[in-house]
């Protein structure tokens, strides 16, 4: 019986385990895995779009269901984000439909001759409530729409024939306090192994000793036995370079084999060990990686073949020397995101997410905080490649929810669970530095909670530090619950930093500014009586809610406190929902729950606020609009966080017809220590700053007059950068640019254009709100518009969009099956058309 069974599993083994070198990794994990993301079928039921309801029926997941009419699309898909947006809907998660049922189905056949495998389906993330069948059967559940998880299909498979796989979601009973999409959203994975098999997630690769001579690697490898029978499984290991494609280089060694004995339905775990010479570390600035192949053998018979690609870096925190990543200090320089990519919704792609961190990139940020949830895996495999930290976080809330339906209806019975798969999934990614168990929860104080969670993670990943996200930092002091953390996280309240740095429980404990600023602005947008009008915000970055700051007194803050380990600001981009002045979320309550005067004062502006509905849909924090287009904040950090690049960047705009003789104060922010500014050739005077204390350089008695504006700026007394604006002429063309001239062809690959409005002289004309219709000759398509307006309600499919102060953007992809060149053309009345030459190839 033995022997036929181990023949049984022998036999199994396929060329597609096989380790190539000469193709990119797609996915961590074995390497019998296959997109899973066409061909489905979606339909709707419960809330729906238009405000009405469509009664669910029974029996969605039978295999005799005619799906004739459901709408057929490929993954990852968000039934939200087509809207269309509603006034009556909520502002806090983006006015949009995103309440509903949905149902997903696929039909699909694994070959006679993978009979005898395991058979898996991997979804990287489904909101919310997940329900899945095969075939009729009950398979399993997983809740939380932020989290990955595996579902075996292999009991209820029929080989050889149609299988259907059912799924459901359901946003109705699930709240946000943003929009947090809805739909399967992320990708969809099938994952064939033979019976005996690395485990799910089942590699953990630690660095405990690094010199520069050489690297001491530790491998634990948790094999699952899935057959009937105790088997004898050799492991082995190979290490080799991987460059910034995913695809493996060099090998460079190989860890000791190892022999493990797994009895039938059990699994085990061997721990081994290599050494490799002259290691190339994982930096910010040096993001190098290397993939472990691990085989599993019997009797010399290759079973399966799983992959892990891993870096090498030492991370050290104190209270007193800050953050040093491999030795050296490293100013933490983060910012704080949602999600959602604007136009695109909750659904993931990757081409926009790497869009967004290369503008993050360029600005000077060094590191990303997934406020506040698991991210997608594409987030880390990107960080991984560009060089940033990742602060991974878990929950929005615990057993206290801040939404009646939020993931406190779960925490009693999933919180564990959910902890565990976001450290199992991201252990091994160079980026991660911290793990978080929360943001601003209800139960910051409770020290057995505090404790109770962190240690989950600890058992699971000993090696990093766990932090949370306080906005009561005093009170989580004081009850003692922070020191169940290694790291202190503050949002907002420094006030009392000083008294907690000499406090003997806290003196060694190191300090980071977890959520930081929560200023707002409108791109473009230039107030001088009043910082909010027509339900935007004046971009001289001087607003902020009441528990915020400008980023100006946080550089301050950090300045004082040069131990802190830096900052992550709430937040890089926009995002949907959220709406932040006006936005009448009760929950915005809680930044106040220690000052009944702030709080009753909040409550009277919220009440007043839900009276006057606004408009509004989406954030003003970014300091990169929802477009994607930079804020004058963006120069702000860009000047502080990149202090060795020369950069001089002035505002307003300079185009004030009806402001002639009147006070338009200017700000220059600069990485220069001093500049002049000029109008139309004329000196306004020099100014300088005094470290520590000025990050922008301001002018705030300038009378406008039209013409030229020029800053000369300086550092150490030589001549640094520069910077002009000028009144521009009547708007007369289009132009456009793309970030990507040529895109892969399949459908995936995303080109962003950007449309401005200018005059004849090619100068954007910033105060142009001309309406523009695209169009696509050839084998591309449309797949969203936007301009970055927060109060814009037109759906982000329209084809049809007015710029917003001088800009708009239009997202282009190549249709599926196609390749070619293809022309994009935008065109408004008076203003003629503009056409771009792409390629998908």
């Amino acid at each position: 019986m033995l022997r036929i069974a181990l023949l049984a599993i022998l036999n199994l083994s396929v060329a597609s385990t096989s380790f190539s070198q000469s193709k990119p990794v797609i996915r961590m994990g074995a390497t019998n895995t296959q997109s899973f993301d066409d061909n489905w079928a979606f339909t709707r039921y419960g809330l729906q779009a238009d405000g009405s309801r469509i009664e669910e029926p029974q029996n969605l997941e039978s295999t005799t269901l005619n799906e004739s009419s459901w709408q057929k699309l490929n993954l990852p898909h968000d039934f939200g984000i087509t809207g269309p947006f509603g006034i009556e809907l909520e502002g806090g998660t983006g006015k949009l439909p995103w309440k509903g049922i949905g149902w997903y189905r696929k039909h699909f056949k694994i070959p006679a001759a993978d009979a005898g495998k395991r058979i898996f389906v991997d979804f990287d993330g489904a909101m919310a409530n997940a329900k899945i069948w095969l075939n009729g059967h009950y398979v399993g559940t997983w809740p939380y729409g932020y989290n990955s998880f595996r579902m075996d299909l292999t009991p209820y498979l029929l080989m050889g024939k149609e299988n259907v796989l059912a799924v459901r979601l359901d946003t109705e009973n699930w709240d946000s306090r943003w929009y947090p999409g809805a739909g399967i959203y992320r990708h969809v994975w099938l994952v064939k192994t033979n019976p005996v098999h690395v485990g799910h997630w089942g590699t953990s690769i630690t660095t405990p000793e690094i010199t520069d001579a050489s690297a001491k690697v530790k491998m634990d490898i948790t094999v699952e036995n899935q057959s009937k029978l105790p088997v004898e499984a050799t492991v082995q290991t190979a290490i080799f370079e991987l460059d910034q494609q995913n695809k493996p280089e060099t090998k460079i060694t190989s860890f000791n084999t190892s022999t493990i004995k797994i009895d039938a339905g059990a699994a085990a775990t061997t721990n081994t060990q290599a050494t490799i010479q002259h290691p190339k570390r994982w930096d910010i600035v040096a993001p190098n990686r290397y993939i472990a192949q691990t085989t599993l053998s019997i009797n010399g018979k290759v079973v399966d073949t799983y992959q892990t690609p891993f870096g090498i870096r030492t991370l050290k925190f104190t209270a007193r020397d800050g953050f040093q990543l491999n030795g050296r200090r490293v100013e933490i320089q983060g910012t704080c995101n949602h999600h959602d990519l604007g136009a695109l919704g909750a659904a993931i792609n990757t081409s926009a997410l790497r869009r967004q961190l290369s503008i993050l990139k360029d600005m000077g940020c060094n590191a990303l905080r997934t406020s506040h949830n698991p991210p997608s895996p594409e987030l880390l495999e990107l960080a991984d490649q560009m060089g940033f930290l990742v602060w991974d976080e878990a929950f929005d809330c615990w057993k206290s929810g801040k939404r009646k339906l939020d993931y406190n209806k779960i925490y009693e019975e999933w919180h564990q669970k959910d902890l565990e798969a976001m450290v199992h999934r991201d252990r091994n990614h160079p980026s991660v530095f911290i793990w978080s168990i929360g943001n601003e929860v209800m139960e910051q104080r409770n020290v057995e909670m505090t404790k109770h969670l962190a240690d989950i993670i600890r058992k699971v990943d000993p090696t990093r530090p766990v932090s949370n996200g306080y906005n009561d930092p005093d009170g989580g002091r004081e009850s003692g619950a922070v020191e169940a953390l290694d790291i202190m996280g503050v949002n907002y309240f420094f006030s009392q930093q000083a008294k907690w740095d000499a406090d003997p429980r806290y003196k060694s404990k190191p300090t980071l500014g977890s959520e930081t600023s929560s200023c707002v602005s409108s791109r473009g947008e230039y107030f001088f009586d009043n910082q909010y009008k027509n339900w935007q915000i004046s971009s001289y970055d001087d607003a902020f809610p009441g528990w915020g700051c400008s980023p100006d007194e946080q550089f301050r803050t950090n300045a004082k406190y040069p131990h802190l380990l830096g900052e992550f600001v709430w937040t890089g981009f926009d995002y949907l929902g959220e709406p932040t002045p006006y936005n009448s979320d009760a929950t915005n309550l809680q930044n106040f729950r220690n000052d009944p005067a702030k709080r009753k004062e909040l409550e009277l502006k919220l009440e007043e606020l839900r009276k006057k509905n606004p408009p509004s849909r989406s954030s003003y924090f970014g300091i990169v609009d929802l477009a994607g287009f930079p804020k004058d904040r963006y120069y702000l950090y860009q000047s502080q966080w990149r202090p060795d690049c020369p950069m001089a960047h002035i505002l307003p705009h300079w185009n004030w017809a009806e402001r002639i003789g009147q006070v338009t104060p200017v700000h220059v922010y600069t990485s220069g220590d001093e500049a002049e500014l000029f109008l139309n050739g004329k000196s306004l005077g020099r100014k300088t700053k005094t470290p520590g204390k000025d990050f922008r350089l301001v002018w705030d008695d300038v009378k406008y007059t039209p013409g030229e504006l020029k800053v000369v700026c300086y550092k150490k007394g030589k001549t640094w950068a520069t910077d002009i604006v000028k009144t521009t002429g009547k708007a007369s063309k289009i132009t456009l640019s793309a970030n990507q001239p040529v895109i892969k062809a399949g459908g995936d690959d995303l080109s962003y254009i950007t449309v401005k409005i200018t005059d004849k002289n090619g100068l954007m004309v910033p105060r142009t709100h001309n309406s523009i219709k695209f169009s696509v000759q050839g084998p591309g398509e449309i797949v969203a518009t936007d301009n970055g307006d927060a109060t814009s309600f037109i759906p982000f499919q329209s084809h049809e969009r007015p710029a917003y102060n001088g800009m708009a953007l239009v997202i282009v992809k190549g249709k599926k099956g196609q390749k070619g060149k293809f022309s994009v053309k935008a065109e408004s009345p008076g203003l003629g058309s503009a056409v771009i030459s792409l390629e998908s190839k």
